[in-house]
């Protein structure tokens, strides 16, 4: 009788530990937002000055992925943020620095960049990497991109950039505090960033 239930309770054990095998592992917690954009970086700015993430520490920074050649979404982007950067007032303005990354480093050189950047005010720097480099930060911050042929038979240069339109903003840290998707109005992005930059003194 012993023996029996000595029997039964290693089978109702090997029962057990069969289906804990067989179960799925529980669900594992998505890793946070701050965890998923940002990190080191090597560019050069529009005045061909070498840039790292490092650059702008102690700063609050507002990245965007985009390229001079668009013809609509980068533009309203760009106005925009610049808006909410001038809504701030010189004192918080001071503390934010805009950020216009290449998707397109072959066709925007240094001087394209630094005459596009013109066109959203003195605070902006635009940003460019090598193809390595460039594929590096868009790695980082989960920006797709993808070249779409303006039409057929066009040249290899007559090209559009399917890419993301969201716009990052980055703590004094270097780390990711929150995004913008695109359309947000700029009187929401000024009270966003507001907060952020109230709640870091």
């Amino acid at each position: 009788m012993a023996a029996r239930r000595a029997v039964q309770a290693v089978a109702a054990a090997l029962a057990a530990f069969a289906l804990a095998a067989a179960a799925p592992p529980p669900p594992q917690k998505p890793p946070p937002l701050e965890a998923l954009f940002g990190g080191p970086f090597e560019l050069t700015d529009h005045d061909g000055r070498a840039v790292t993430d490092g650059t702008f520490r102690g700063r609050f920074t507002l990245f965007y992925f985009g390229y001079t050649f668009c013809p609509d979404l980068c533009p309203t982007n760009l106005l925009t943020m610049a808006e909410a950067v001038e809504a701030l007032g010189p004192e918080q303005a001071g503390r934010v620095q805009p950020l216009f990354v290449t998707v397109d480093p072959e066709r925007d050189d240094l001087p394209a960049l630094r005459d596009y950047m013109a066109h959203f005010g003195p605070r902006f720097l635009g940003l460019r990497g090598t193809p390595a480099q460039t594929r590096a930060v868009l790695k980082a911050w989960r920006i797709h991109r993808r070249k779409v042929p303006a039409e057929a038979g066009a040249d290899a240069d007559d090209y559009l950039v399917d890419h993301a339109t969201l716009t990052f903003l980055m703590g004094p840290d270097g780390r990711f505090r929150t995004l913008f998707p695109h359309d947000t109005p700029a009187e929401k992005m000024t009270a966003t960033i507001r907060r952020y930059l109230a709640a870091e003194r």
